[in-house]
């Protein structure tokens, strides 16, 4: 998986994503943001990260460490989803293969 790094400053979070300097500070506090070199800007792995916690933040209320929880189970998430679809493509493929109507390549 490709990712994708962008930072933004706590004007620009505040601005988009409605989230306050003291949030902003607690998830970095709590590792789900990273602090960039200049003041008062973070470092987002992916673009979608942001408007997720932004959302978890705004519609649950819940702590950090607990929004913390709720990304790593999504990501996981995604990591079984993509095994998942290679694994069945791989199943496919033996199924065609047995059945005498294709050859078998490498996904891996």
């Amino acid at each position: 998986m490709e990712t994708h790094l962008i930072t933004l400053t706590f004007q620009e979070c505040s601005a988009r994503y409605g989230l306050d300097v003291l949030a902003l500070q607690d998830f970095l506090r709590a590792g789900l943001l990273r602090s960039a070199p200049a003041p008062e800007t973070v470092i987002v792995d992916e673009p979608d990260d942001l408007p997720r916690l932004a959302r978890l933040h705004h519609e649950l209320g819940l702590a950090p460490e607990a929004l913390d929880v709720i990304l790593a189970m999504r990501q996981r998430l995604v990591r079984l989803q993509a095994l998942l679809a290679s694994e069945t493509a791989r199943a496919r493929q033996l199924e065609n293969f047995l059945r005498g109507s294709g050859a078998v390549e490498d996904f891996g």
